[in-house]
């Protein structure tokens, strides 16, 4: 058994009483014994970083103290002379062990940030893959990281309160045609529409159910996962699918 988690978040005044505020639910994640933690994307008031050693040195002691892999949002990143949207991996150790770019920029974000090319696949307490946000709606994506071997997949995320209904149905279809679990963290304020997910499935007669946990205000949640439960019934959905032109 693994125990993940999620921080929902809403806007601070300055990036130091965010991460001071939102620090404090994600040590009581650590209390609990919590293995890895993903919170949303852009959550900060600044979310331009230019050196995420610094700013989430706060973090990095939390995961160290409490054995506990963080992953704390997706931010801007200057590379050479354009930005990226950037996901950074925190380890138990305390230490970044790498980072997953969006692939997909959305509206805007296509002027401003380059967009990654390659998704990767993360090992600490178990192999886990990140999709930030409108990455989510490409189903290759997905597809891709599972392949590769993820065992439960991670999406910082900031969803407006109109696109809530239908993040949740592309949340949970990723997980049913992948069979795998995914946490989906979300920024809560006038704008952005909170309702973070944590889908898992429960096998009833064969057939593979997804059940979900919604959260509300600025909060933080972990359940329990057993993540054997999926392989069989991913292997079985991968060997069925056909090539076709």
């Amino acid at each position: 058994m693994i125990k993940l988690g999620l921080v929902q978040t809403r806007t601070h005044d300055s990036n130091e009483i965010g991460i001071a505020t939102i620090s404090k639910l994600v040590e009581k994640l650590g209390r609990h014994e919590t293995d890895i933690i993903c919170l949303p994307e852009q959550w900060l008031k600044e979310n331009k970083i230019t050196n995420f050693d610094i700013e989430f040195s706060r973090f990095k002691k939390i995961a160290k103290e409490y054995s506990m892999t963080i992953i704390p949002g997706a931010f801007y990143e200057k590379r050479k002379n354009r930005y990226v949207i950037s996901s950074p991996i925190i380890d138990p150790t305390g230490e970044i062990i790498g980072m997953q770019e969006k692939i997909h920029p959305f509206d805007y974000e296509k002027d401003l940030v380059k967009p990654g090319t390659k998704t990767k696949v993360f090992k600490t307490a178990c192999k886990f893959g990140i999709i930030i946000c409108y990455d989510m709606v490409f189903s290759d994506v997905a597809q891709s990281l599972v392949k590769k071997g993820a065992q439960v997949l991670f999406s910082p995320s900031r969803i407006v309160k109109r696109g809530i209904i239908p993040w949740h149905m592309y949340v949970q279809v990723r997980a049913l045609e992948n069979r795998i679990p995914i946490l989906a963290a979300n920024v809560q304020n006038n704008r952005f529409g909170g309702n973070s997910l944590i889908v898992n499935m429960c096998e009833n007669d064969k057939v593979m159910i997804p059940s979900t946990l919604v959260l509300k205000g600025e909060s933080a949640k972990a359940l329990e996962f057993d993540l054997t439960k999926y392989e069989k019934s991913r292997k079985d959905r991968f060997s069925d699918h056909q090539r076709f032109t």
